[in-house]
């Protein structure tokens, strides 16, 4: 309420007022106005969507209610549906995968699989890369050996079990034997953390929430077991039957590798959705690799084949429900048990993909780490408030998916003469966005759920940064014109549709390109001091205070605010560059490439243009400053002043100064050095053979690639026109 009088106020107040008593001002005062109030119009408006996120998602938090452990228990006790893994890695960390790889395999389910989707090159010819790559494919093995121990012990004590209660025992007769088995779980998966290094935060949040808060709720467990055996209590059999279950699914689970660059008939997109893409498009057939010349291909077989029997044939199973997770990010121990429960319950039959908005890891060890961690926290709360309203977007981090639904928004193109399929559209590098919109044209809902079970890892330095965040700015845009078809879809099945679903759905994929623009606006245009008014202040007031009231209760600091602002300040550049790659894909149409965001221990360099800027911003800003202290235009003063000091702040704390010298230099010696061109030399016709060297198998499969070749371009100038 405030936010809205506060800016009808200062339209009325101010500039209608100011246009009304100054009918001799020219069209440069008329135009000023005009673009200030639509400058602030937006920014209002964003600061509003926020605001309405936000209480939508306190409403969320009070009303929820966790499920009980014993009603999970309950529905899970027979149960016969399947959900599949899918970890998409290209070029990761293999410690960073293993504790992911652990993460999902430690989940309890009935039919749990986890893939581990490799999209490296699964030749390379650097010894480095090849060692790394062979230490991921290995990761799957050995997590699997390690839980054969586990399980083995939890389905003996089962089987026990059974064969006492099927010989007659009593439950108080039962009792010991189920809190053994408990606690000889606890002390294996306590033994395990005992032998994991602790190099990071990161590690830290493993050890702690991952492995010992699955080992801590075993010993919540086994001293609700002691209890009940001390205190002489009944309980039935089955109570005690479900325990053992959860027991054994704790510790079942299959792991496997998937390598798509390994099959020609597979898309070679070098990005995640195409990867996932893959792999959904094989589930539920047998396949048998066929090699033809140089290419491996995948052909189905008779689905009444025996992979057991044919180590050959390549049986991919078909799941009710998928969770895709990426590389880096950590589940807590029940988060498939809470979500599939969740899509289960009659109400959310229509509910294609629900998640946990990711949270970030405590303890980073970088300024930059830690605000940006701050600003991922904060969109855990916005993304609560917008399913109230049901404005939900997937975010793809993690998210379990009703396969079903993926097959009702399934395209099918043929590249090079192989059918690809798409489930998850890769048209824009904000590929889960766009599959939010898909699924709600096709009437399936999207869903948050209220618990914080999920976390990822934020960049550790600006140069990781810039990827992410510029690959964040890219899409929204393009995707626009899809979300008003999807209006004009319910429309016509006559489905209510929210004005508040509408906006805050607009909010979300446009604000960061009027936030950006209308921010350059203010630093960069000197506003006529008339149109300025403490109302604007009023306006955005609270905003500020219930981000900072967010951030608190989110284990930061209220003062945070000003870091985030100096933040995103010196991410102006990024933002920008972001929304301009967008536009430049709606006229030429030419996909963007895919970059992943890297998240290693060594600091990325960022480029050396989005260095520079931030410099720049506080150079002008100072100027700013000075033009208007002689002008005694105070408001604007005191806006370049605040400006001037958070960004140099920012440029100090996140960049650094050291760093941004060395980045700027590296950015203007790889804009100056350009490597020598290869003399062109004349084409030859095809090499004289010998039926004894001649690859015939390659040369029936593939035919003449010369001209397909000349038809790309050579790798060098493929990447000139940035063509992957």
């Amino acid at each position: 309420m405030v936010t809205v009088l506060a800016w009808v106020t200062y339209v009325v107040s101010t500039i209608f007022r100011q246009l009304a008593n100054n009918p001799e001002a020219g069209f440069r005062f008329q135009f000023e106005a005009v673009m200030y109030l639509t400058v602030v119009s937006f920014l209002t408006f964003s600061a509003l969507m926020y605001l309405t996120a936000r209480q939508a998602a306190l409403h969320r938090f009070a009303a929820h209610r966790r499920v009980p452990r014993g009603e999970l228990d309950r529905h899970f006790r027979v149960y016969d549906r399947s959900i599949t893994t899918l970890v998409p890695s290209y070029a990761e960390e293999p410690g960073v995968v293993r504790q992911t790889l652990w993460s999902a395999a430690l989940q309890e389910f009935a039919d749990l699989r986890v893939v581990l989707l490799i999209d490296d090159n699964p030749n390379p010819t650097d010894p480095v890369v090849l060692a790394r790559l062979e230490t991921t494919r290995r990761l799957v093995g050995e997590i699997g050996d390690a839980l054969e121990t586990p399980r083995a012990a939890a389905e003996a004590a089962q089987r026990l079990f059974e064969a006492h209660l099927a010989d007659g025992a009593t439950p108080a007769e039962l009792l010991p034997g189920t809190a053994s088995a408990y606690r000889e779980a606890a002390l294996w998966i306590e033994a395990m953390s005992e032998a994991e290094p602790i190099n990071d935060h990161v590690d830290e949040f493993f050890v702690d929430s991952v492995l010992m808060g699955l080992a801590r709720e075993l010993r919540l467990t086994l001293i609700a077991l002691s209890a009940a055996q001390a205190q002489n209590a009944e309980l039935e059999p089955e109570r005690l039957t479900e325990l053992h279950v959860r027991l054994v699914r704790i510790f079942t689970t299959r792991l496997s590798n998937f390598e798509r660059k390994r099959y020609a008939n597979l898309s070679q997109e070098a990005n995640k959705a195409m990867n996932l893409n893959s792999f959904i498009s094989l589930m539920g057939t047998s396949w048998i690799p066929d090699q033809r010349g140089d290419a491996t291909v995948l052909r189905p077989v008779d689905t009444g084949a025996d992979p057991l029997q044919d180590a050959s044939v390549l049986y991919i199973p078909d799941s009710e429900y998928l969770l895709t997770l990426d590389a880096d990010s950590l589940l807590l121990r029940d988060y498939c048990l809470r979500l599939v429960y969740f899509l289960e319950s009659d109400e959310n039959s229509r509910v294609a993909v629900t998640q946990t908005p990711y949270s970030s890891f405590r303890g980073a060890p970088t300024r930059i780490e830690r605000v940006a961690g701050a600003t991922t926290d904060i969109q855990h709360i916005l993304h609560q408030g917008m399913t109230r309203y049901g404005a939900t977007f997937w975010v793809g981090a993690n998210a379990i998916i009703r396969k079903r639904a993926l097959l009702d928004i399934r395209e099918t193109q043929t590249v090079g003469g192989y059918e690809i399929h798409t489930y998850i559209q890769d048209r824009t590098v904000i590929e889960d966005t766009e599959s939010s919109i898909d699924l709600g044209a096709h009437g399936w809902g999207l869903s948050n759920y209220p618990e914080r079970l999920s976390y990822s890892a934020t960049p550790p330095d600006f140069g990781s940064l810039v990827v992410q965040r510029r690959r964040w700015a890219n899409g929204g845009l393009l995707i626009l014109p899809k979300f008003w078809h999807q209006l004009s879809e319910r429309r016509h099945r006559r489905e209510r549709i929210s004005l508040r679903e509408v906006l805050l759905r607009v909010n979300y994929m446009a604000s960061i390109s009027w936030a950006s623009l209308g921010l350059i606006f203010l630093l960069a245009y000197p506003y006529d001091g008339r149109l300025l008014s403490p109302l604007i202040f009023i306006a955005a007031l609270p905003y500020f205070l219930a981000m900072g009231s967010d951030l608190r209760a989110c284990g930061h600091r209220f003062t945070d605010i000003f870091r985030i602002y100096g933040f995103n300040l010196v991410l102006l550049p990024v933002n920008v560059a972001g929304v301009l790659k967008s536009v430049e894909q709606a006229f030429t149409g030419e996909k963007i490439p895919f970059v992943r965001t890297p998240k290693v221990r060594d600091r990325t360099a960022a480029p050396g243009l989005y260095v520079a800027i931030p410099y720049f911003i506080v150079a002008f800003a100072l100027i700013t400053l000075w033009r208007d202290l002689q002008e005694h235009n105070w408001g604007n003063a005191a806006f370049a002043a605040l400006n001037a000091v958070l960004a140099g702040f920012a440029i100090r704390a996140y960049i650094g100064v050291k760093n941004s010298i060395v980045d700027m230099v590296l950015g203007v010696v790889n804009w100056l050095y350009v490597e020598p061109r290869k003399p062109k030399t004349k084409p030859v016709p095809y090499p004289v053979a010998t039926p004894e060297n001649t690859d015939w198998s390659t040369l029936l499969y593939q035919g003449d690639r010369r001209l397909d070749r000349d038809l790309r371009g050579s790798d060098d100038r493929r990447r000139r026109i940035g063509v992957r």
